[in-house]
């Protein structure tokens, strides 16, 4: 068998990179993570900062057999003729698509200091496990994910709620 030239290589090539998928996933399971949203949900205080988390629509595909016609029975017991079906089948929501807004720290707070600090209180709770960096990296994201998940959000975004439980982040007065 004779091989293809390369040119046919080269648009084959091409046309693979093109189908590629445009979603980036982290280990930590956070599809292109965003440090910092344009947009908050409607009545957002200015000046502070809020991730969002989309849980996708659950979908069942249901199929079920619909009786068109009985089966014909003679006097003896014997069929004459087989019941007639039609397969249908069709997908149901099980449970809407939700969207969840969070209030988080700020860009401008999420020093390497401040990282190095959230990445030491998940240490102290043997949730995080790698060296204390100061970069929000894949290992504390994953394990930000970890502590946020039997409360909410299940984000490796930290919210404000979870800094504030760690003692990261003051509570403001009246809250």
């Amino acid at each position: 068998m004779k091989s293809p030239p390369f040119a046919l290589l080269t648009l084959m090539a091409l046309g693979l990179m093109a189908c590629e998928s445009t979603t980036h996933t982290t280990d930590a399971g956070d599809p292109d993570l965003v440090t910092r949203i344009e947009t908050s949900p409607p009545g957002a205080a200015p000046g502070t900062c809020w991730g969002k988390e989309v849980a996708p629509a659950v979908i069942e595909t249901v199929t079920e057999q619909i009786l068109l016609h009985p089966a014909d029975i003679d006097a003896d017991g014997k069929v004459a003729r087989p019941a007639l079906y039609r397969t249908e089948t069709r997908q149901d929501i099980v449970k809407e698509r939700q969207v969840s807004w969070f209030e988080t720290p700020c860009a401008d707070d999420l020093t390497p200091d401040f990282v190095a600090s959230v990445q030491r209180a998940l240490a102290a709770r043997a949730l995080y496990r790698g060296p204390i960096s100061g970069e929000m990296d894949t290992r504390t994201r994953a394990a930000i994910r970890r502590y946020q998940a039997p409360e909410g959000p299940v984000s490796g975004i930290l919210s404000l709620k979870a800094a504030r439980n760690l003692g990261l982040v003051s509570v403001k007065p009246g809250t």
